[in-house]
């Protein structure tokens, strides 16, 4: 699942790791997520540390009557030099390895941020430690970014970094879902949620 809408999202600049909280709309897309995701069989929740995700967590979790664990893991790429600033200013000073990245080359955001093979490892990490409090059958609800979220699948599938682009971004407050089958992992649903939300922000390619 990835955060509710930020000011930063509608602005359409790099957050990163830089901890910028849930807007009013935010909040109310979170609502309508958690009354949703109430009524689902989810047994653990784990979330980015960030409170913009931290806090989309909770809601869920309150519904659920579930704890929340914190990892610093499941944050969203360390995007360097871009964090604070829009798309069209980074277009403007640093245009080709923008797009390169957006390209999806595993290059580090920003020119001294993360690579995406780095954010992977450490998402993986964490999603792995979460799925090993989880029984037979049990849903693991995984609370992150956009760019975070969108790797971690194309990993758990199988695909190349490069290959990771094909995914669609998740709107504010909507989610996925991948399942286990034979060894397998397989998507199951994309960019769920309540009503159809633009993508904003920095996976919106745009």
């Amino acid at each position: 699942m990835r955060h509710g809408q930020t000011d930063w999202n509608v602005e359409n600049r790099f957050q990163g790791h830089t901890d910028i909280p849930l807007n009013a709309t935010g909040r109310g897309q979170v609502a309508r997520a958690a009354s949703i995701l109430g009524t689902q069989d989810i047994d653990h929740i784990i979330s980015s540390d960030l409170q913009r995700a931290f806090d989309t967590a909770a809601a869920v979790a309150s519904v659920k009557k579930l704890r929340v664990i914190s990892d610093a893991r499941l944050r969203e790429t360390h995007c360097g030099s871009w964090e604070g600033r829009t798309g069209p200013d980074i277009e403007a000073s640093d245009g080709e390895n923008l797009a390169r990245w957006f390209d999806g080359d595993d290059i580090p955001a920003g020119g001294d941020g993360e690579r995406r093979s780095d954010v992977v490892k450490r998402m993986m990490n964490g999603i792995e430690e979460g799925l090993s409090d989880c029984g037979p059958g049990q849903t693991l609800l995984v609370v992150t970014h956009g760019g975070a979220a969108r790797g971690a699948i194309g990993a758990l599938l199988g695909l190349v970094i490069s290959d990771w682009v094909a995914i669609g971004g998740l709107a504010n407050a909507s989610w996925s879902i991948v399942e286990q089958r034979n060894s397998r992992w397989r998507l199951i649903e994309h960019n769920s949620g309540v009503l159809p939300e633009p993508i904003l922000g920095q996976e919106s390619s745009q």
